[in-house]
């Protein structure tokens, strides 16, 4: 889509990132920075951030922007880090990293716990190969679709620097673990164009280095991403639970009770929950009952 922008083809915000490694230490220990609008970065994120909802731009607005500060010793050993395999990625790959900015989706506090500590089992996704899930910059609607919603409104996204490698295809419901052969480093869901990205749990803190906060709130963001208009009114899960008891075969549907029960154990995510309710369902199904859910609401309104 000609609207959407990709952050990596922004030149001037990578370059805001080089030396600060190399700069006297600052006194503060502020473990984040906001961005004001009118900041060149605050700007460039916003800008990707809703071109990556395409139309349905209108639905979210943007509240704060903040970066990881670049003040922290811990901060800066990773950002060396972060460097020091990115020169190797491209050593291996005859001068290219290919390195890019992606979204990882999370509650506020998964995404305050990983900016802290970094990348940890809990986060691990295991619906496509075993490792961390991220999602291209400009798809940002497919990301902020799988956050959650706090007790504010408010949802959070993470931006994160990615060292790519040579990437190859893994197929949904793969347990890949790690590389096929040594040619490549990561995966994806499609080399030509993909949706999401793959980061070997061995390399997720490594070659993934989160940098940005984007909070945002979106009250009229559909409970599936891709099974219903944007516009469609929230189900909460207890119904649509409720309405698939209704249309599924018990096998399929113990899973989803499973699953269920342990999103409210919560030993799960919300993400989680509502990508195997998606592959347990289908699409199809769940927009059905979004629709009849919104038509009902309709009908008590007149």
């Amino acid at each position: 889509m000609a609207a959407q922008v990709e952050i990596e083809d922004r030149s001037s915000l990578t370059e805001l990132d080089n030396g600060e490694i190399l700069d006297p230490l600052p006194s503060s220990d502020s473990t984040t920075l906001l961005l004001r609008e009118g900041n060149q970065e605050h700007d460039v994120i916003t800008k990707c951030f809703l071109s990556g909802f395409g139309a349905a731009s209108t639905l979210a607005n943007i509240v704060t922007i903040r970066k990881k500060s670049p003040n922290t010793i811990t901060t800066r050993a990773k950002s060396l880090a972060f460097r020091i395999f990115t020169e190797a990625t491209a050593r291996k790959n005859n001068g290219d990293p290919n390195v890019k900015y992606c979204w990882y989706p999370g509650s506020r506090e998964q995404i305050e716990r990983i900016l802290t500590h970094g990348f940890s089992t809990r986060d691990i996704d295991d619906s496509r190969g075993i490792g961390i899930h991220l999602v291209p910059s400009n798809f940002s609607l497919f990301a902020a679709e799988a956050t959650e919603e706090d007790e504010e409104g408010l949802r959070h996204l993470l931006l994160c620097r990615l060292i790519l490698g040579k990437t190859e295809e893994i197929v949904s419901g793969s347990k890949q673990t790690y590389p096929s052969s040594v040619e490549f480093d990561s995966g994806v869901d499609d080399v030509l164009n993909p949706r999401k990205y793959i980061i070997w749990s061995s390399a997720m803190n490594s070659h993934i280095m989160p940098t940005y906060i984007v909070t945002f709130r979106s009250p009229r963001l559909s409970v599936v991403s891709r099974g219903g208009s944007p516009s469609s009114p929230r189900v909460s899960f207890a119904a649509l639970v409720s309405s698939l008891s209704k249309s599924m075969d018990t096998l399929r549907m113990n899973l989803i009770m499973t699953t269920y029960d342990d999103f409210r154990k919560r030993k799960i995510q919300r993400d989680e929950l509502v990508r195997k309710m998606r592959e347990v369902a289908g699409d199809n199904l769940l927009a059905q009952i979004i629709k009849n859910h919104r038509d009902k609401n309709r009908v008590s309104r007149v």
